[in-house]
């Protein structure tokens, strides 16, 4: 079967057909897309709603720098919205054509694939902070050193282009349609919106201790040498607690937020790119071709010494 018709299978077991037809081919507007469509006025509401409560409060709130982190989520959704399907949904379409199982949408199912997705957003989150290339485009996320609700649209417009994607892959190889697969994602970063907000403390005992909060999500952010690189969970707290990057957060040293190397810019095009120069600015210095390259998989703050 051809890429194509193998798209279009996967297309027409969602009911997702007529909308591709009915727009152009190359425009992967599906559920997950739509999930944000209708999130994004509660988004809206709730960020004018937490601006009212400390608009007085420059630490916490600056309207320009909320209006840009909007305008970056903007370029984020448009480029995905443009390139999702051309890039990420043939691999998919194709690994679910050749799955190891038939998986039938139930209550069971839908519960697995929420778990495998939370789980690849662990490994892919922790992937962003360690890996320099993933870095390169997570980085502007982390570069606000204020932390409220219009900081979780401040995305990276190169993220379909960089390959975070591609951890989700083993779920429609497993049998998990790759529509289930985007719903899980939209719906998880729909939750994640909520946790950017120093207006919630901390939550009663079992929820801290099963999902993500705003309290363990503010440490994520800080760049507190005792923060740096904790709490990657997506909706889910476990994973951290299982393989040792849990931090709480300590009232008595809360998060400074932001990056170790603060990038003061209000450029859009500068904030999307400027780790990306960095990184290959760092892999042009003389050297061999093995150790140029290493800098794409190394950790951000490695660096090499001239042979």
């Amino acid at each position: 079967m051809a890429l194509m018709d193998m798209m279009m299978a996967v297309l027409e077991e969602s009911g997702l057909l007529p909308l591709w037809n009915a727009l152009a081919p190359w425009l992967a507007l599906d559920e997950r897309q739509l999930i944000f469509v209708v999130a994004t006025p509660v988004f809206i509401a709730v960020t004018v709603w937490e601006y009212l409560r400390i608009r007085h409060d420059p630490t916490r709130m600056d309207v320009p720098e909320a209006l840009r982190n909007f305008a970056l989520g903007a370029g984020y959704q448009l480029t995905e919205l443009l390139f999702a399907g051309l890039i990420a949904f043939p691999v998919y379409a194709f690994l679910y054509h050749h799955r190891l199982l038939d998986l039938e949408l139930n209550w069971a199912t839908g519960l697995l694939t929420f778990l495998g997705v939370d789980f690849c957003f662990y490994w892919m989150h922790r992937s962003s902070h360690r890996i320099r290339w993933f870095w390169a485009a997570h980085v502007v996320h982390h570069s606000s050193e204020r932390m409220n609700f219009s900081t979780a649209m401040r995305q990276n417009a190169t993220n379909i282009f960089n390959g975070m994607w591609l951890f989700y892959l083993p779920l429609a190889l497993i049998g998990f349609n790759p529509v289930w697969i985007g719903v899980a994602y939209a719906l998880s970063l729909v939750y994640q919106f909520f946790i950017h907000t120093t207006l919630v403390g901390k939550l009663p005992g079992w929820v801290e201790t099963v999902f993500n909060t705003p309290s363990h999500h503010r440490v994520h952010h800080g760049r507190n040498p005792g923060y740096i690189d904790r709490n990657y969970g997506g909706t889910l707290i476990v994973w951290d607690r299982l393989f040792g990057t849990f931090v709480a957060e300590n009232e008595q040293a809360p998060p400074e937020y932001g990056i170790t190397r603060p990038v003061h810019s209000r450029n859009l095009l500068v904030l999307w790119t400027h780790e990306y120069v960095d990184l290959f600015r760092a892999m042009a210095r003389p050297g061999g071709l093995q150790s140029r390259l290493k800098h794409l998989w190394k950790p951000p703050e490695w660096d090499r010494d001239a042979d």
